[in-house]
């Protein structure tokens, strides 16, 4: 079971960081936001004005330094692996 919850837990950040991306049109925007999340002037300018599709640049390691796992609890994003060990293997 933890197996499973934690392959479901990484699919769904990475959904979450296609989502984001997704919700970032222009490439004005993508450029501010990743600086503002602390990636250099040089991949930002890169993964802003990427042709590649929405999942493709949400696999990528810049943008996983931009949007972190923290950074998605902090959104309100529940960690599944947290929730079940607190329920179950309480001991």
């Amino acid at each position: 079971m933890k197996k499973f919850i934690v392959e479901i837990q990484q699919w769904l950040n990475h959904r979450l960081r296609q989502i984001v991306w997704k919700r970032w049109k222009k490439i004005r925007t993508r450029y501010v936001r990743l600086r503002k999340y602390g990636i250099d002037h040089e991949d930002a300018m890169r993964l802003a004005n990427s042709r590649k599709g929405y999942w493709r640049i949400s696999k990528t390691p810049a943008f996983h330094r931009a949007i972190t796992k923290e950074k998605l609890i902090k959104w309100g994003l529940k960690d599944m692996s947290l929730l079940y060990e607190r329920r179950y293997l309480k001991g």
